[in-house]
């Protein structure tokens, strides 16, 4: 587990070695020992927090994440990135630009965050929980969703509360990153019926 501060100044010393080589992935969290999924997942999921298709890379991203889950269900101690992940290069600015959204998500979430239900953040069950939200939110951002709007951030503020759950053991961002899945799953299913109602339609028109 990791605090508020010892996630800033983590990213903060990736862009100081950003500023020698473009930092990839895998060279930033190789050098975090033993690193809780939850940092791993808070400094992936930044760049999905924009409501704007990413095409190709939201697949690769919601894949990350439910291989994350995956590994986290099993009860391997350490993550492990794939490949692909791990080669993406990244500037100084943009691990500055990292921090500076990390702050404010940080500044803003430290006013209602505090330890509380244990039972969902603890423990095994806690553990099992927070792989059932990953692999969920992953596979729902890993749908091919080419012009959907916000395909990739309401599944990302499920991984965004699940991460802080972990830095505050507040078992109340659990529960809100649950509810951040069913809202998703409802608003993919809106957008599934009004394309089968419209493409509907039109097949009636086509043969009237």
């Amino acid at each position: 587990m990791s605090s508020y501060e010892d996630i800033v100044a983590t990213l903060n010393r990736f862009a100081e070695e950003a500023k020698v080589k473009p930092l990839t992935f895998g060279e930033a969290l190789d050098s975090l020992d033993q690193a809780a999924y939850a940092l791993i997942a808070l400094i992936l999921v930044l760049p999905f927090m924009q409501p704007v298709p990413l095409g190709p890379l939201t697949v690769v991203g919601g894949l990350t994440f439910a291989t994350l889950g995956w590994q986290m269900w099993r009860g391997n101690d350490s993550p492990v990135l794939p490949q692909n992940i791990r080669k993406i290069a990244m500037s100084e600015k943009t691990w500055r630009i990292l921090v500076t959204v990390c702050l404010k998500v940080i500044n803003f979430c430290t006013r209602f965050t505090k330890p509380r239900y244990f039972s969902l953040v603890r423990g095994e069950r806690g553990r099992k929980i927070g792989a059932i939200i990953f692999i969920s939110a992953g596979l729902l951002m890993a749908i091919p969703f080419g012009v959907l709007p916000f395909n990739n951030v309401l599944p990302g503020f499920a991984i965004l509360f699940y991460c802080l759950s972990q830095f505050e053991e507040d078992g109340l961002m659990v529960m809100i990153s649950f509810f951040w899945l069913i809202f998703t799953v409802v608003y993919f299913v809106i957008f599934f019926f009004a394309l089968w109602y419209l493409g509907s339609a039109a097949v009636m028109r086509w043969f009237s």
